[in-house]
């Protein structure tokens, strides 16, 4: 199966109450972690590439490991640049194979979000690739994102409509509470998802995928293995998968995963490391993270998201 867009994901996933993973990679094992998850759940299947991620590993790199994938699982995947901050980056991407792009454009004044948005979308659609918008800003830091807490606001969803029809997106990504990063609330700040906000744009965009990012669970037993071989990650509540879960039967069609990744791989690197601080093969050390990130992704496709069985 080719490397597809998002848009029949989306459509099932409305029909069905449930939600895509877009699951953010930086390299093979990550790469083969989620895909060899996702062909054992029957799920379809967003990588996404983050700007961190393309200086990191080369754009050519990771679509070669992504085909690869592709060719080994036969998986739906759409490939997706997740937070593209100028229409060059966007373009860039288009042309070099990606199916999906995010324009973020949430730093902008409404208006000229919307224009530059536009301009995305024009040079996308006419080369068949969707485009995800994206309005409010999400506090936290992720890569080349770092929004303040006093910068962050929530979406208005009297902005929707228009912002949709003028823009010509494909999805919106909204901020209702979720946050970037592995340290979104402090121990004893309970998180709190405006599903009311949710309610409401779902109610004005009948029908449309709706997109949550920042959405990692900060899983405990990760964070607990990490500190226990050497590390010092401060304790951190991520976003609890019962309001994933409610999410994903709402509007929500997409939902970000990124950090849970992240600490899933060191967790499986630094125990290993720890227990065999003779080895120096990668294959080695490796291969605990690999199957730390299968475990996830599946735990994510079959338990939180619903996706699973559905291709």
């Amino acid at each position: 199966m080719p490397i597809v867009t998002s848009t029949e994901m989306f459509r099932k996933a409305y029909e069905g109450g449930y939600a895509i993973g877009a699951f953010n990679v930086n390299n093979m094992e990550i790469i083969q972690g989620i895909t060899e998850a996702a062909a054992e759940c029957r799920s379809p299947i967003i990588l996404q590439v983050s700007a961190g991620a393309r200086k990191y590993a080369k754009h050519v790199y990771l679509m070669k490991l992504i085909e690869a994938a592709e060719a080994d699982t036969g998986l739906p995947i759409c490939v997706h640049l997740d937070h593209g901050e100028s229409f060059e980056v966007c373009r860039s991407c288009i042309d070099g194979g990606f199916t999906s792009v995010m324009f973020d454009g949430s730093k902008y004044d409404f208006e000229e979000n919307i224009k530059l948005t536009a301009e995305v979308v024009k040079y996308a659609h006419d080369r068949g690739v969707v485009v995800e918008g994206e309005l409010g800003k999400l506090a936290g830091i992720e890569d080349d994102v770092n929004v303040s807490e006093e910068d962050a606001n929530f979406t208005h969803p009297d902005e929707v409509e228009e912002f949709v029809t003028r823009t010509g997106v494909d999805s919106l990504a909204i901020a209702i509470g979720t946050s970037h990063g592995a340290y979104k609330f402090k121990p004893g700040v309970k998180p709190r998802l405006r599903f009311d906000i949710l309610e409401e744009v779902g109610k004005r965009l009948p029908d449309f995928p709706i997109v949550l990012h920042g959405a990692s669970s900060v899983v405990p037993e990760y964070v607990d293995t990490i500190n226990s071989n050497g590390g010092n990650m401060p304790d951190a509540i991520g976003i609890p998968e019962d309001m994933l879960r409610q999410a994903a039967k709402m509007a929500v069609c997409k939902i970000n995963i990124d950090s849970d990744l992240r600490l899933a791989m060191t967790a499986g690197v630094r125990a290993h490391l720890n227990a065999h601080p003779e080895d120096f093969d990668p294959r080695k050390y490796l291969t605990p993270g690999r199957d730390n990130i299968r475990n996830l992704v599946r735990h994510k496709i079959c338990e939180v998201l619903g996706s699973d069985n559905k291709i």
